[in-house]
């Protein structure tokens, strides 16, 4: 075999790895950036501990074919790059959406979601989610909640007896 086929070969496995293990990747079309604009949205990507990368679409379209997503081939067409994150799901959607509201040149394209192919609105749905510290922090104040009433009240009924009893 070939050097330069066992390198492709090499590329599209490690693609496919990178498709099977990842929490949620996001493919878009970066046409129309400056490399000042790439870099500062390599580096957002970056520190949230996501994996950035552009590949050739042939090399994409046979890792897509071999983790099992349909549905890619039509996206994949003209320059994509790729962002996956292993570990939060909503962190890659967020971060290229909101850069992509300040930089219009940035296209989604499509997501891949725990594992399903996902549409640009469905990822444009996940961005608008809070975080996950966020929704962890929504989930506590409501748990709270009663516990905080029940003080309240509880004081309110001690503040009233000693009302009663002066």
């Amino acid at each position: 075999m070939s050097k330069i086929l066992e390198l492709k070969q090499g590329a599209v496995n490690e693609i496919t790895t990178k498709f099977k293990d990842s929490a949620s990747t996001v493919i878009v079309d970066y046409r129309g950036l400056n490399v000042a604009e790439i870099t500062e949205l390599r580096k957002q990507l970056r520190e949230a501990g996501i994996d950035f990368k552009v590949y050739k679409n042939s090399l994409m379209r046979r890792a897509a074919e071999a983790a099992g997503l349909e549905g890619l081939n039509e996206v994949l067409t003209g320059p994509s790059a790729i962002a996956f994150s292993n570990e939060d799901v909503v962190a890659p959607a967020k971060i290229i959406n909101d850069f992509a509201k300040a930089h219009e040149a940035l296209e989604i394209k499509a997501g891949i979601i725990e594992g399903k192919v996902s549409s640009v609105e469905d990822v444009k749905a996940l961005a608008s989610l809070p975080s996950r510290e966020g929704l962890l922090s929504m989930l506590l104040s409501v748990l709270q909640a009663p516990v905080r009433n029940l003080a309240l009240a509880t004081k309110a009924v001690a503040t009233q007896k000693e009302e009663q009893g002066a």
